[in-house]
């Protein structure tokens, strides 16, 4: 099974991004698994920032995050987004895509840097 996050860069503060995480994998039901973006700043934990279940219609945020972010998924594209809006410079981190249910997959990481 393969996560593969894309849509990080470079941000000032205030502005945007979205996240993507492509699943992949012989045998791999996506729409099984309850799909998160974790990030990791340097020196810091890995910290949960968004999840959302399998069926979509529940979700749950870190409060620092809350009413900034939303996390979506879209079953038919094995693809599950993470919106990020009013961003701040403790928003920067390595961004990880996460797929949980009878085993745990993590992505590569991609690199979210707010910063004017």
């Amino acid at each position: 099974v393969q996560l593969v996050e894309s849509g990080g860069g470079l941000v000032q503060p205030g502005g945007s991004l979205r996240l993507s995480c492509v699943a992949s994998g012989s045998g791999f039901t996506f729409s099984r698994y309850a799909m998160s973006w974790y990030r990791q700043a340097p020196g810091e934990e890995r910290e949960l920032v968004a999840r959302i279940i399998s069926a979509g219609d529940s979700t749950n945020y870190a409060d620092s995050v809350k009413g900034r972010f939303t996390i979506s998924r879209d079953n038919a594209k094995n693809t599950v987004y993470l919106q990020m809006n009013s961003l701040k410079p403790e928003d920067t981190a390595v961004y990880y895509c996460n797929a949980f249910w009878l085993f745990n997959y993590w992505g590569q990481g991609t690199q979210v840097t707010v910063s004017s």
